[in-house]
């Protein structure tokens, strides 16, 4: 026969069930838990950097690319075309003043320039014939007015006798008209041979100076052709480094073609690149700064042109420094020309986020172990520091190097 269980027996073994149900369901709590974190998107320490806000002074800047060159440079052309006979040196070389290069097919150039003296001294002969000539015809008139005025004056003579006679009876009224008029037509016709002489020796000076402005023309082509072949010989100009060369023996060139450059290799400077919507802020004799790795060179901005194209406007930087040893011609570089001074603001340290003034999406620490990512409002910037406009107070830590990977999460675990 069944013996009935005791209410306190009950009561400890309900007390038991319960216990053991709500041990098992704070132990599943645990384990999910402990899942959850294990499994919770996190970053190592190591791969982030972290920079704390603070307020102080920005000199805002605009950054840009740059490209070392030397600061002196200069191209060679070739002042004919021609071909490539010779190379003498090679690119790398250290030439002097007058070094020779190469050597180019003058025998076109020294023909013409053959043709041109054989011109010149045709020249000379016609200038000379022409004085010949020039003075021959104008005796010859002198010497026709001479005669006619000794004709001219036995004509006055005559005319006076026959006005005497007249006046005696002898002659007659006839004879003395008939003397006047031959009189007055010779002083007519001397009058005429004075004035065709002095247009005679208009004509000739003319012809003269013409034939002297042909041998002048002449001679100055000859001097240009002379001064071509003279380059032709190709020869370092100064004393640098040879840093290009065309030494492709037989090959035709033609006018005006680069076949050399050489540099000073000893000082640089930079040409920057910028995008033309910034064009206002950069402007000649404006600080900059130079970045090479870590290493930070000052300069000015020395040059801006007038015109953009394709959206870009390109400017050179004169360095203080400008023989440092980082700096290798081609080597590209990071240019920040500075701007304005903005006192007392919200900052933070410059990073890769920062692409320009606007809205980011930055993580931000809550106490050691946890990232939160948090909207901020950001401004001008240089190279060292962003302006912090809204979102962030001094006192804050900011990653700041690039989180890209992580843009769809709003809360991280640093491990």
């Amino acid at each position: 026969m069944d013996r009935e269980i005791p209410k306190e027996e009950l009561r400890r073994m309900k007390r038991k069930k319960i216990i053991t149900t709500v041990s098992v369901v704070a132990m599943l709590a645990v384990v999910i838990a402990v899942i959850m974190m294990l499994t919770r998107t996190g970053v190592s320490r190591k791969d982030i950097v972290v920079a704390t806000v603070d307020r102080g002074t920005i000199q805002s800047s605009v950054s840009a690319g740059g490209k070392v060159a030397p600061a002196f440079e200069e191209i060679i052309n070739s002042p004919i075309a021609t071909r490539i006979v010779e190379v003498y040196s090679k690119a790398g070389d250290s030439v002097d003043v007058g070094t020779p290069l190469m050597r180019l097919d003058l025998q076109t150039a020294e023909t013409e320039l053959n043709k041109l003296m054989d011109q010149i001294e045709m020249r000379r002969h016609e200038l000379e014939q022409q004085r010949v000539n020039n003075a021959t015809q104008l005796s010859d008139l002198e010497m026709q007015i001479k005669v006619k005025a000794m004709t001219v004056d036995r004509m006055a003579v005559e005319l006076r006798n026959e006005r005497y006679l007249d006046s005696l009876g002898s002659g007659t009224g006839d004879r003395v008209k008939q003397v006047e008029l031959e009189y007055n037509t010779g002083k007519l016709e001397l009058e005429q041979m004075r004035l065709r002489l002095a247009n005679e020796r208009k004509v000739t000076d003319a012809n003269l100076r013409l034939k002297e402005l042909e041998l002048n023309i002449t001679g100055k082509n000859l001097g240009e052709m002379q001064r071509t072949l003279d380059d032709a010989r190709i020869r370092a100009p100064r004393k640098a480094t040879l840093t290009y060369i065309n030494d492709q023996v037989g090959q035709k060139i033609a006018e005006g073609e680069r076949i050399a450059i050489i540099s000073d290799l000893s000082h640089f400077k930079v040409d920057g690149e910028i995008a033309d919507t910034y064009s206002d802020r950069v402007s000649v004799g404006a600080d900059a700064i130079v970045k090479i790795g870590k290493e930070r060179l000052p300069g000015k901005v020395s040059n801006v042109t007038p015109l953009s194209r394709n959206g870009v406007m390109a400017f050179t930087v004169r360095l203080d420094d400008d023989s440092n040893k980082r700096l290798r011609s081609g080597l590209k570089t990071d240019v920040y020309v500075m701007c304005d001074v903005i006192e007392d603001v919200v900052r933070i340290t410059n990073g890769p986020f920062y692409t320009g003034p606007g809205e980011y999406e930055l993580f931000v620490l809550d106490g050691d172990d946890e990232l939160l990512r948090r909207k901020v409002t950001l401004g001008d910037s240089n190279f060292e520091y962003v302006e912090v406009k809204s979102g962030l107070q001094p006192g804050d830590r900011v990653v700041i190097s690039d989180m890209k990977e992580f843009k769809t999460k709003k809360r991280l675990r640093i491990k």
